[in-house]
C-alpha cells in the first residue's frame, strides 16, 4: 500500500492517534481517553477495543488506500465517544471547567479527524454527505476546533497553580505569563470560531499546546475524571 501524507499536520495527527492507542493498550485509559465509569460493565474490553481503533485508524491514515475509512471510523469513534463519556460530564456538573476543559480536548481531535475525513472523502461521499464534507465541512470543523480551545484558555485561570507550575524556572512575571497563556488561547478560539484573523490564530494555537508539559495537559481532565469515579 502507497503511503500518502497530506501534510505535517496529517502526519501528526496520525502518529498522536497510534501513540495514544499504544499507551492505552499498554497502560489502559489515559488522560485522553477518559470517562468511562469505573463500574461500566467490560470496561477493560471497551479500553482495549479503544487502543486498537485508535491505532489501527492512526496507521490507516497514512495510507492512501485505506485513509478515507481510518478518517471516517476515526471521526464516529470520537464523536460517540464525546456523546457517551465526555458530554454527561458537563450536563451533571455545567460549573467545572475541568469538565469544559476534557469535552475541549476531545472536540479539538475530532476537528481533525473531520478535516481529514473531508479531504480523503471519495466523490460518493461527497454527493450523500454534502453537509458534512467539503468545504462546509471545513467550516464545521475549524468551528469545532475553536470551540474546543477556549475551555484550555479558561482552565489557566481556574486551574492557575498548576499554570504556574509550569512556567520555566527563572522566567520573570510568572503570573503575566500564565494569564497572558490563558487569554491567548481564548482569543485564539474566538478567531478561529468567528472567523476574524482565524488562519494565524488557527496556526499558532498548536504552538501554544505544545509549551504546555504533558501535566499540565492533563491535570484538569485527569482531576476530573477521577471526581467522577472514572
Amino acid at each position: 500500500m502507497k503511503i500518502r501524507i497530506a501534510s505535517a499536520g496529517h502526519a501528526a495527527f496520525a502518529v498522536t492517534m497510534i501513540a495514544l492507542g499504544v499507551v492505552v493498550l499498554l497502560k489502559g485509559y489515559t488522560p485522553f481517553w477518559t470517562g468511562v465509569p469505573k463500574a461500566m460493565p467490560a470496561r477493560q474490553a471497551l479500553a482495549i477495543v479503544t487502543g486498537i481503533v485508535s491505532v489501527a485508524c492512526g496507521t490507516g491514515l497514512l495510507f492512501e488506500r485505506a485513509a478515507a475509512v481510518a478518517s471516517r471510523v476515526l471521526l464516529v469513534y470520537l464523536v460517540l465517544w464525546f456523546l457517551a463519556f465526555r458530554l454527561p460530564l458537563v450536563v451533571r456538573e455545567p460549573g467545572s471547567s475541568g469538565n469544559w476543559w476534557a469535552c475541549g480536548e476531545i472536540a479539538v481531535m475530532m476537528a481533525g479527524a473531520w478535516v481529514l475525513f473531508t479531504w480523503f472523502a471519495s466523490d460518493a461521499d461527497r454527493r450523500r454527505l454534502r453537509l458534512v464534507t467539503g468545504e462546509r465541512g471545513v467550516r464545521i470543523a475549524r468551528v469545532l476546533y475553536g470551540l474546543g480551545i477556549i475551555p484550555f484558555g479558561i482552565a489557566h485561570f481556574t486551574f492557575l497553580q498548576r499554570s504556574l507550575a509550569v512556567v520555566p524556572h527563572g522566567l520573570p512575571w510568572p503570573l503575566a505569563w500564565a494569564y497572558a497563556t490563558g487569554g491567548a488561547f481564548i482569543a485564539a478560539g474566538l478567531a478561529v470560531v468567528t472567523g476574524v484573523l482565524g488562519r494565524p490564530a488557527a496556526a499558532l494555537s498548536p504552538a501554544m499546546g505544545f509549551a504546555r508539559s504533558p501535566t499540565a495537559r492533563g491535570s484538569a481532565a485527569r482531576e476530573t475524571s477521577e471526581a467522577r469515579g472514572c
